[in-house]
């Protein structure tokens, strides 16, 4: 006679040896100035280093014209967005912000509840001011460019209704936390109704980072459960659903994402039936980015299923788990857990290739930025350079955001240390 389990309590976590904080100067001198050689090292570094970054600011804060920047500023952030219609951006800015901030919040008192039963280590001081400094940093460049008091008083009032709803998510009743991850979900799909619908713009007329990001967070939304059911069929005990999913990953990955953009725009009409509209560029690119990257992510996830011991399988059999609830319980969370890095990495070099649209004719922000530089003020002026520069930045905010949030969870669940 079996029982079944519907839940599995958390272990404790293991006590491990305290970690070794070191003063800053004797950590300079263990790490940096240990031995001779170390010493050279650290000298000869040093000074590339200072005279890269003194040759930087210097471009940055003196010899750069930044008008070019200034004077196209909207462009470089939406493209063609009809400028009438701008109220629907600061809308759905608006409606991300309460929802992020109502799934912050929400998850931090889930945090603070694992601190308090002992399930997890407490987080150091000021990780959230190092969490939210990209993103600051960025906001301020932006409002810099700006120079514009109407768009520093909507910024204020975003990030009030962020800190809002993150009381407010604080304040989760502890049987509705389940459905956080629903109701953030539903704040970003309200957001994109906000600008596409009610008479709204649609996606063709998008551009510059709108887009990018449209295409970055519509990719990973809906390649990540794809590409774990991929992972998952690719070890199915079923022959048919095995082979078919191990050919789509390796008929993908073997094909490069360039040429996947090009069948995408030119041979996804032909699918649909005659009679029916069809998609954009825009849905047949995020169409290519979705296929491409969940075969990825398929071989990523199949690496971590493949590290969860069959003995712990084993076992949840014996105690009657039936296969879904095994699945969902033992082999995905550990599989998902082992593999944050490689996915985090897949997901930032989607965020990079969206650039690649531009072979397709859609103006990025990568392609505005050299777009703008042929405007009849701007022409033969070589300031190329310095709108390459905004752009590599702002690629580069979202990039190690990402990482560092990466991270942020790979400590959070002690991975590498237990």
């Amino acid at each position: 006679m079996t029982t079944q389990v519907d839940t599995l309590e958390p272990l404790p976590l293991p006590e491990g040896p305290p970690e070794r904080r070191l003063p800053p100067r004797q950590w300079v001198r263990e790490n940096l100035f240990g031995s001779a050689f170390d010493s050279v090292l650290t000298v000869v570094f040093g000074l590339f280093l200072a005279w890269a970054a003194y040759r930087v600011g210097k471009f940055v804060f003196v010899d750069a014209d930044w008008e070019i920047i200034e004077r196209n500023l909207t462009t470089l952030m939406v493209g063609g967005f009809p400028r009438d219609e701008l109220w629907r951006v600061w809308a759905a800015l608006f409606v991300l912000a309460a929802s992020l901030g109502f799934g912050a919040g929400a998850i931090g008192v889930q945090r603070r509840r694992e601190v308090e039963e002992g399930r997890a280590e407490p987080a150091p001081k000021g990780l959230a001011a190092r969490r939210l400094a990209p993103v600051v940093i960025l906001v301020s460049v932006l409002l810099w460019f700006s120079g514009s008091l109407e768009n520093l008083v909507l910024v204020l009032a975003i990030a009030g209704v962020g800190v809002i709803f993150n009381v407010v998510g604080r304040r989760t009743p502890r049987r509705l936390e389940r459905y956080v991850p629903l109701l953030v979900l539903a704040g970003i799909l309200i957001a994109f109704l906000v600008i596409v619908a009610f008479g709204g713009i649609k996606w063709n007329a998008w551009g510059g980072f709108m887009l990018t990001i449209f295409l970055a967070v519509g990719g990973i939304l809906m390649s990540f459960p794809i590409g774990v059911l991929l992972a998952l069929g690719r070890r199915s005990s079923l022959p048919a659903v095995r082979i078919v999913c191990t050919a789509y990953i390796e008929l993908i990955r073997g094909v490069p994402l360039v040429a996947i953009i090009f069948m995408a725009v030119f041979m996804l009409g032909f699918v649909f039936p005659e009679g029916v509209e069809r998609p954009d560029n825009v849905v047949r690119v995020l169409v290519a980015f979705v296929v491409f990257t969940s075969a990825y992510v398929a071989e990523i996830v199949r690496g971590g299923l493949q590290s969860v011991p069959a003995a712990q399988v084993e076992a949840a059999q014996a105690l009657g788990l039936s296969p879904y609830r095994t699945t969902r319980r033992i082999v995905l969370p550990q599989a998902l857990r082992s593999v944050i890095p490689g996915l985090v990495g897949q997901f930032i070099s989607l965020y990079k290739d969206t650039s690649l649209v531009f072979i397709v004719g859609m103006a990025e922000l990568l392609t505005v930025a050299e777009n703008i530089t042929k405007q009849p003020d701007f022409i033969a002026q070589g300031l190329i350079v310095e709108t390459l520069l905004f752009a590599s930045f702002i690629y580069w905010t979202g990039s190690y955001w990402m990482s560092r949030e990466s991270q942020r969870l790979e400590r959070r669940l002690g991975l590498g240390e237990r």
